[in-house]
């Protein structure tokens, strides 16, 4: 069995998608966090110059958060059965990464205070819902919404979703209320062996 060990910060963040997976698939890993101050150092090994990174056998380094989860997700048997539901899966994934985006735009990227707030309000009142239902109709045209994004196991478009509903419920916590298939997925993967195990020992960070 090859070894893991997944280079990120004291957070939930980039890095969080693939931890679900890695508890999912019950894959031993060592879960590195770097704190701040340690940054510069870690910083000049990675291939890129940014977090996540995941090692694999104490020899390749990979980077960049998706192309990790893709990989974590191929290896654990949560890509999708055929190529329909991989490229299935993954467009679920790059619609939640479309997202992520819109949101890191107020959290991340805008200096100005006033600016975030109203950037942050138009997140959740007008992009965040639009997306949101988007996603609950692609559900809901799976087997009704009452199993998976794709087929019919989980993919790590599921445990995706979990992860950055951890985000959006942190901001407001009924957000998922008008979408009662997309709320019942994520109490579902809550339960999912592996995943809530992680769920109750994770470290608690502020994002």
């Amino acid at each position: 069995m090859p070894s893991y060990k997944l280079y990120y910060f004291n957070g939930r963040g980039r890095a969080e998608p693939t931890r679900l997976m890695l508890a999912a698939a019950g894959l031993p890993y060592e879960d590195i966090r770097m704190e701040p101050e340690q940054w510069p150092e870690y910083k000049k090994k990675m291939p890129m110059g940014q977090a996540p990174v995941l090692e694999v056998d104490g020899r390749t380094m990979i980077s960049q958060s998706i192309a990790i989860a893709r990989f974590v997700a191929k290896e654990s048997g949560l890509a999708g059965k055929t190529n329909m539901e991989q490229a299935r899966a993954d467009m679920m994934v790059d619609g939640f990464v479309d997202m992520v985006n819109k949101m890191a735009d107020y959290v991340w990227y805008e200096p100005d205070e006033a600016r975030k707030a109203e950037k942050k309000k138009t997140f959740f009142e007008t992009t965040l819902p639009e997306f949101l239902g988007h996603f609950e109709k692609l559900l809901v045209a799976n087997n009704g919404g009452n199993g998976f994004f794709v087929g019919d196991g989980l993919t790590h478009a599921e445990v995706f979703f979990l992860g950055l509903s951890d985000d959006i419920t942190a901001e407001k916590p009924d957000i998922l209320s008008p979408h009662p298939k997309l709320a019942a997925l994520v109490d579902r993967i809550r339960k999912y062996p592996g995943i809530q195990e992680w769920l109750a020992k994770r470290p608690q960070t502020p994002w």
